[in-house]
């Protein structure tokens, strides 16, 4: 109830500013303001208002600021004052009771015909208001003339104020819909941490999956050597079988979670590589480093392997995050090689050492420790190796002559092309 007064005090107020911005034509009293303007968008924009409720208040509200300001210049006596205005009165009255038969705000996806209708009502508010001035011998003779003027001014406000309407309604479609991919690109960048660990709950499943055959085949040699140890054998089997069991169920769900509606199942590659120097580029902010991010991509195909490319892209480039001190630069260039399609990621950190580089992809291997001192686990490289061979690709460390680190992620076409099966 509160905010309904409050829009309303907002119609009522802007009314009676804009009605001083006014031209008289015929001479008298009676004007072409942008009042009428700012009255016509607030019933569009507020659309909690009663509308005729607006109107009688509003029509109210002008009488009496036009005649307190006559009163307070001195212009003219309170009676004819009164005479003066009352007409202009009779015209809102009017207006909010034609926009309320005509259902105007019906057509609020339709510009043209809100605009017509706008139009209309408006000249035929202004045939009352002169009616009223006639009864009371203030309006001249009508002519053609002014009636081709009212019609002039009268299309002129009302697509002026529909025309503000749709601005100010575009301008929030855009920024619902930047709300709405900035919503997405988080969305999309939480399924692929949880497309990294479905994909080594996976792996385990395979390793689950031996070691129940394995220890149900010990269970049958120790059986049939009447081993008193068989029955724990089959203990294990049942139970490392469970896990298996609740390992499914638990990948289920994280399929379910990462084939979300509301996602595209298909993405430019070129959208892909964004929104990943995007969540890179705030990580940076947040660990306090000063990076320089590049993208070039001139690959215009779309991709159904977003996570699987996400997964692997995202680690390789938080990778380089890590790894410059403090400030540097970071590349993201995308080709197209012969059959493949290459992801290069080059930064300007310290380098891995010729030495080491037949090792960081080994399980485990790390040189990034915590604050406290503590190791990571080393299974970042591994996990997207891992990956990029599930797309029959590869995934190498270059032997460039400048201090930098340079992985190429190169991907056959057709991998990419596929439709996304399972994980």
């Amino acid at each position: 109830m509160r905010e309904r007064l409050f829009l309303l005090l907002i119609i009522m107020l802007a009314t009676a500013f804009f009605g001083e911005m006014k031209v008289i034509p015929f001479g008298g009293t009676f004007r072409f303001s942008l009042g009428i303007a700012a009255f016509f968008f607030g019933l569009l924009w507020f659309q909690s208002v009663p509308v005729l409720l607006t109107g009688l208040l509003t029509g109210t509200f002008i009488l009496g600021f036009r005649v307190g300001l006559d009163a307070l210049i001195g212009h003219t006596v309170l009676v004819n004052s009164l005479q003066a205005h009352l007409p202009s009165a009779f015209y809102y009255f009017s207006f909010s009771l034609l926009f309320y038969l005509s259902r105007a705000r019906q057509y609020l996806e339709f510009p043209l015909v809100l605009g017509l209708i706008g139009a209309t009502i408006d000249f035929a508010s202004n045939m009352v208001e002169l009616f009223v001035r006639q009864l009371s011998g203030d309006f001249p003779d009508f002519t053609w003339q002014s009636c081709a003027m009212l019609l002039f001014f009268s299309v002129l406000r009302s697509f002026f104020a529909v025309g503000l309407y749709n601005n100010f309604m575009i301008r929030q479609v855009r920024v619902a819909g930047e709300i709405r991919q900035q919503e997405l690109e988080k969305l999309r960048m939480i399924n692929t941490e949880l497309y990294g660990e479905a994909f080594y709950l996976r792996k385990s499943m395979t390793h689950l999956e031996e070691i129940t055959r394995e220890s149900y085949q010990l269970y049958t040699r120790l059986l049939s050597s009447k081993h008193t140890e068989s029955s724990t054998a089959l203990h294990i089997a049942e139970h490392v079988h469970e896990v298996k069991k609740d390992s499914q169920r638990m990948l289920a769900g994280l399929f379910k979670i990462i084939n979300q509606e509301g996602l595209d199942s298909r993405l430019a590659v070129s959208d892909l590589c964004e929104l990943v120097i995007k969540a890179n580029q705030k990580y940076a902010e947040m660990i306090g480093k000063q990076i320089q991010f590049e993208l070039k991509c001139d690959v215009n195909l779309s991709t159904s392997q977003i996570y699987k490319l996400l997964s692997v892209l995202n680690n390789l480039v938080a990778n380089a995050v890590e790894a410059i001190p403090s400030y540097g630069w970071i590349e993201l260039f995308v080709e197209l090689k012969q059959q493949n399609i290459v992801f290069h990621v080059l930064d300007s950190g310290p380098g891995i050492p010729k030495e080491e580089r037949n090792w960081v992809f080994e399980p485990g291997y790390t040189t990034k420790y915590d604050r406290q001192g503590n190791a990571s686990t080393g299974i970042g490289l591994t996990h997207s190796r891992g990956i990029v061979h599930s797309l029959h690709g590869s995934l190498n460390i270059l032997n460039d002559q400048k201090q930098m680190t340079h992985f190429e992620v190169a991907i056959p076409t057709n991998q990419l092309l596929r439709k996304e099966g399972q994980l």
